[in-house]
């Protein structure tokens, strides 16, 4: 049996080893490294594969969020609210901004920002909510988008873990993740579900102007060469990784949909294990399953992950230590406004999911998880 990993980045380079060999030698050859036709050419196919009007391509998925937050015209102070489950990087960016961030509890099931939990959180400073798409599923984007109007608020998505997945709204109205709010983020860390081989993101949004303001911020603040209007970075998807995404980018539905069948081999290997809760599936979103994160509820989920790791299965905890928790970003908290994020902290253990997992190793990984669960 080949051995198992977390991401299998290796096998998956190896099906296009030979496209993507030469596209990156081309880029050489004609040494447009910054901002070359691969680059233009990767997001107009990005921005018809997503159905939406702008993609800024930028040079990671942290930038993108930096980049969004910096657009909307915020003032030192202004809060943004997002979940306390998730990675740093969304909260990072709020506080190099100077901005406050506001931690809400999350979904147990979905493991997405809760509506509820965002309505408690809104006072006169509130001016950003961004959900997480986490773990590849969209948050309840109807009910968010609805809470923004109400009270005037930006909505930025975070959608480095769910591009691909489709939200479907009550109306019938199908969205791709990311192009829903004013504006999308995502990251293609080489692990994300559509990544390159390096580090790279991107911005979405459907609104002309927004897209004007973020494609000068990326650019250090230019909107004529040599003229800086306003404060910018320097946040550029370079042309190898441009190139390396588009060969990628038309295979990313069958690389979603390989996922999917990987984890309904887990589905249906642990649905009737009582200590374990598999993935929720929403009804509003399909699921891309850029993490397959079961739930341990017997309270050995320590002891599971140390189980598989000596039978050589890797196993990940995200996230072990909640974000207002965090030495960096600590703030006071009522234990009670965040119950299901502090179950979850105990609970949440990550199987090995990619698009090259086979069923001789889905095998072993489940029967390795049963034969714990039933000691």
């Amino acid at each position: 049996m080949k051995k198992i990993q977390m991401v299998d980045l290796q096998s998956q380079y190896y099906k296009i080893k030979a496209d993507v060999d030469n596209a990156v030698q081309n880029v050489m050859n004609t040494a447009a490294f910054i901002n070359g036709p691969e680059v233009k050419s990767f997001q107009s196919e990005l921005e018809q594969y997503l159905d939406v009007k702008h993609v800024i391509p930028c040079a990671n998925g942290t930038d993108a969020l930096q980049i969004a937050l910096m657009a909307l015209g915020l003032e030192e102070g202004d809060e943004v609210i997002t979940a306390d489950f998730t990675f740093a990087a969304t909260v990072e960016v709020i506080h190099l901004l100077k901005l406050k961030a506001v931690l809400t509890d999350v979904d147990y099931d979905t493991f997405t920002i809760s509506p509820e939990a965002i309505r408690r959180a809104i006072t006169p400073k509130t001016k950003v909510i961004i959900p997480v798409h986490l773990f590849g599923q969209c948050a309840p984007m109807e009910e968010i988008l609805k809470i923004a109007a109400e009270h005037n608020l930006h909505v930025i998505e975070d959608n480095a873990q769910a591009i691909g997945a489709d939200y479907t709204f009550s109306d019938g109205t199908v969205k791709k993740s990311g192009t829903m709010g004013i504006i999308g983020t995502t990251s293609f860390f080489p692990s994300k579900n559509l990544g390159c081989y390096g580090d790279g993101g991107a911005l979405f949004t459907n609104d002309d102007d927004v897209a004007h303001r973020l494609r000068g911020i990326v650019n250090h603040g230019m909107y004529e060469r040599y003229y800086h209007d306003e404060i910018g970075v320097n946040s550029r998807l370079d042309s190898v990784q441009a190139t390396v995404l588009r060969r990628k980018l038309p295979l990313l539905d069958s690389y979603n949909e390989a996922r999917r069948k990987a984890a309904d081999f887990y589905d249906e290997a642990f649905s009737s294990q009582e200590n374990l809760l598999i993935p929720a599936r929403s009804e509003y979103s399909s699921h891309v399953f850029h993490q397959y994160t079961l739930r341990v509820l017997n309270g050995k989920r320590n002891e599971l992950q140390q189980f598989l790791a000596d039978k050589e299965i890797p196993a990940m905890i995200y996230y072990p230590v909640a974000l207002r928790k965090q030495k960096a970003y600590y703030q006071e908290s009522n234990a009670d406004d965040f119950q299901n994020t502090d179950k979850l902290l105990d609970e949440v253990i990550s199987l090995p999911m990619h698009t090259e997992l086979d069923d001789e190793q889905l095998s072993y990984i489940s029967e390795a998880v049963l034969e714990f669960m039933n000691l």
